[in-house]
């Protein structure tokens, strides 16, 4: 397949990988792994050994999520669920919080960045508050690694004893507003991974798969690629352990088990976690058991045939409606612990040969992926010894001109065949083919073209939309992801769209509209603006730290928002008749 017009994979600014690498392993004279509650009290060296021991005994970890933006609520929701738990026979083992998206930059930057839904931490203290709220592991995920603050971020962070450090998947994928430097972001990357390597005790890197290109993937043996992908990079050229992280897009059961069969075949690190299927929460909550149940059984069954030490994380059923509260956090863990004591009793009745035979063939074309990847960034020039000229390389490649390129099924006309076709997207198309059957087609004199964008990295809700419109007829101008505001605007005008439409997940509902609406008006454009996905944002005189819903403020600036597919396409309809 011929390859066609990309940003450049090399770049002559960034220093060397050898370079970097020797830069973090220079910081470790000053910085160590600190103690915590965790490592004090259950008196192993890194939560590694932790899950080590825990898989060779048979018992399937658990980890809660802590959704508050106030630091001291937090640290007392951790210990409200970890001692109640613990009381009612039920071992949380480790405990993640919501950081805020603005650590991601330099910590002498964070003071004037535009803020989101989660918790800022600086300095080792402030993480140590989170690593001694509890004797649970603290998991550092989000806006840690793959960001411009990533060093500063990890040394505080292992100095308060966290052994669990994420999330590497965001490095290929996120971009922080107003942040273009993609050398900076990977040197301070790679340089991070470096200190971490040289410490004492294992820290694990850990890597959400479905944050990074994995989730992006259209091909399930990609995603499984990937990890072959990063598990290079980390363990062979850094010399560290990167520990997967998957689930949020896996309502099928089936798959789930397939591609936890997959993973330890080609990783024998320890796992993070396999994250709850967060998407399956479609209904109230009594109806949301059934999707808890769904997900946490399989995944509960394939960590009993191969132990790999993935904690299991039972999502509270009021997930899709908001933050979750204490008790709903220890109700969720505690079905999780009784339903583990069901799933012996199941076991007889599940086809292994089956999830074997899906784990064949993505192991086989994961494999054949990483290495078309290998060889064709050898191919075009790009130093695959390297680990931060590889890692710059695949960020700019992207991932759909990856798959396009290096994808392991065979070549049509609409693209490559995917071996096993991804969840997500499966699911997306049948939504958006059986929504559109449903739809009278658009005035063929007023067919809308339609630029959009997202505020973040969250594709999916995009690609639904994009489906959708597709099937009705409209000319769809791809704005991209973690779009600014400017750039957006821009592209639309350029492109000669007649409107806007923005997808947003990450809490900058109302604030990102404002931005949209300012920039037209400098342009003396008045598109209508569709806008969708998570509509909230916390208020600056908030007491409680906690979003609220905007859609009346969006409506109330002309701004149109959009719950479904069903508003979106009256809004679309209105807007094109009154225009």
């Amino acid at each position: 397949m011929t390859d066609d017009a990309a940003p450049t994979l090399n770049d002559t600014r960034m220093k060397p990988g050898s370079a970097l690498l020797d830069a973090g392993r220079a910081m470790v004279r000053d910085w160590r792994l600190g103690g915590c509650l965790f490592l004090l009290q259950t008196g192993v060296s890194c939560e590694a050994e932790w899950k080590r021991k825990c898989a060779a005994e048979g018992r399937v970890m658990q980890h809660a999520h802590i959704g508050f933006r106030d630091v001291n609520r937090t640290i007392e929701a951790i210990r409200t669920v970890h001692d109640t738990c613990s009381k009612a026979g039920v071992t949380v083992d480790r405990f993640g919080i919501t950081l805020d998206w603005s650590m991601g930059y330099p910590e002498a930057m964070r003071a004037k960045a535009s803020r989101g839904t989660g918790i800022v931490l600086n300095g080792p203290e402030d993480f140590a508050r989170i690593t001694n709220a509890a004797p649970a592991a603290a998991h550092f995920g989000d806006f840690m690694l793959g960001l411009p603050g990533a060093v500063e971020n990890t040394r505080a962070a292992i100095a308060a004893g966290a052994t669990a450090i994420g999330n590497l998947g965001q490095y290929f994928t996120f971009r922080l507003p107003y942040w273009d430097d993609d050398v900076a972001t990977t040197e301070a990357t790679v340089t991070a991974l470096g200190f971490i390597a040289a410490q004492d005790e294992t820290i694990l890197v850990h890597s959400n798969l479905d944050d990074g290109f994995a989730g992006l993937f259209i091909d399930m043996a990609c995603a499984l690629g990937m990890v072959i992908i990063e598990k290079h990079i980390v363990e062979d050229l850094i010399g560290a352990r990167v520990s997967h992280c998957y689930g949020h897009h896996f309502s099928d059961p089936l798959s789930r088990a397939a591609f936890h069969a997959a993973l330890v075949r080609v990783s024998d690190t320890p796992g993070t976690m396999i994250f709850g299927n967060t998407v399956a929460y479609q209904s109230t909550p009594a109806a949301n058991y059934a999707s808890l149940a769904s997900y946490l059984m399989a995944d509960i069954l394939a960590l009993g045939r191969w132990p790999a030490g993935h904690a299991v994380n039972p999502v509270p059923v009021t997930e899709n409606q908001r933050i979750p509260d204490v008790d709903e956090i220890i109700d969720a863990q505690n079905f999780a612990h009784r339903l583990a004591s069901h799933a012996q009793f199941y076991e007889p009745l599940v086809d292994w040969t089956k999830i074997d035979t899906m784990a064949d063939v993505l192991v086989e074309g994961g494999r054949r992926f990483a290495r078309s990847v290998f060889s064709g960034l050898a191919d075009r020039g790009v130093d695959t010894g390297d680990p931060a000229a590889l890692m710059l390389a695949i960020r700019r490649m992207g991932p759909k001109r990856m798959e396009r390129l290096f994808g392991p099924g065979l070549e049509g006309q609409r693209g490559r065949t995917p071996l096993i076709h991804a969840e997500w997207a499966r699911e997306l198309n049948h939504k958006a083919i059986d929504w559109v059957n449903r739809q009278a087609p658009l005035a063929s004199s007023h067919k809308p073209v339609v630029c959009i964008g997202t505020t973040d990295v969250h594709e999916h809700g995009k690609y639904l939309v994009e489906q959708a419109l597709d099937g009705l007829g409209a000319e769809i101008i791809d704005a991209g992801v973690a779009i600014d505001p400017e750039t957006l605007v821009k592209r639309a005008k350029d492109a000669g769209a007649n409107v806007i439409a923005v997808s947003t997940y990450n809490g900058v509902a109302l604030s990102y509209a404002k931005a949209v609406k300012a920039v037209m008006a400098s342009y003396g454009l008045a598109l209508p603006v569709l806008i969708g996905g998570r509509l909230n944002e916390i208020p600056k005189d908030s007491n409680s730290g906690l979003p609220v819903d905007v859609r009346a403020d969006i409506a109330s600036m002309g701004c149109l928002p959009c719950s479904d597919l069903d508003e979106m396409l009256a809004a679309l309809r209105s807007s094109i008749s009154s225009g």
